[in-house]
């Protein structure tokens, strides 16, 4: 990585696109800490956060997701849900011992969310399903219902269309869009499918080499002549 600097605004969906190679998924991995930056900075709401490790990350609402979904697949959908919050309370002996009706009550609000987020991403018929059982698509979905239940600020997709049939991406698009909309969370992500992109993005920052090749529109930036080069240079290449 070299000079690679950028600035999200709040509640946008922004995709970081280029050709295989380029850095995106380093970027990736840097902002969740799971690599160490060594030199610059990265900041999240006003405070940085280089250097810290992933669970510190997300415990400020700063969440990724993988091109692989990573479910738990004997466990039930349902169950992958309510594994989520990092410590409820009943982790501790003290605290199971000395407040049981306080841990029951936590757990009984954590079930309810989850059930609301598995109707939100329509997988309510499947909630006592093994997560094996899933298409692709529907481990997305389900993915994106286990970051909404650490209620998030900021979410990073890698790869959301990736493998998955053109309905259940509109469907999933339609639910990150909803969520832009309605709670206000900002949204990363890489993503290939240049349709995805500029149907539901509102900009485009492209990367080569490492760096930031073009910055803006999505319709706007896929044409430049720059990226097209890009793009093209790195087929000659694999070629």
């Amino acid at each position: 990585m070299r000079d690679c600097s950028f600035e999200l605004e709040p509640a946008t969906i922004t995709a970081l696109i280029g050709p295989n190679g380029a850095g995106k998924t380093t970027v990736f991995n840097l902002i969740s800490g799971f690599i160490a930056p060594s030199s610059g900075s990265i900041v999240f709401r006003g405070q940085r956060i280089d250097g810290l490790a992933p669970h510190r990350i997300f415990d400020r609402g700063l969440i990724r997701t993988f091109q692989i979904p990573r479910q738990f697949q004997s466990m039930s959908v349902i169950e992958n849900l309510m594994i989520v919050p990092s410590n409820p309370g009943g982790e501790n002996f003290w605290s199971a011992w000395l407040f049981p009706k306080r841990i029951a009550a936590k757990e009984e609000a954590t079930f309810r969310r989850a059930e609301e987020l598995l109707d939100f991403v329509k997988l309510s018929h499947l909630r006592d399903q093994p997560a094996s059982d899933l298409s692709g698509g529907q481990k997305k979905l389900l993915e994106l219902a286990r970051t909404l239940l650490a209620d998030p600020q900021m979410v990073m997709l890698d790869e959301p269309g990736a493998g998955i049939n053109p309905a259940l991406m509109h469907e999933l698009m339609g639910h990150v869009e909803s969520l832009r909309r309605e709670r206000g969370i900002t949204f990363l992500l890489v993503e290939h499918n240049m349709e995805l992109v500029t149907e539901s993005c509102d900009r485009a920052i492209v990367m080569n080499e490492g760096m930031v090749l073009v910055d803006g529109r999505p319709a706007d930036v896929v044409s430049r002549p720059e990226v097209l080069d890009a793009y093209l240079g790195s087929k000659r290449v694999a070629d």
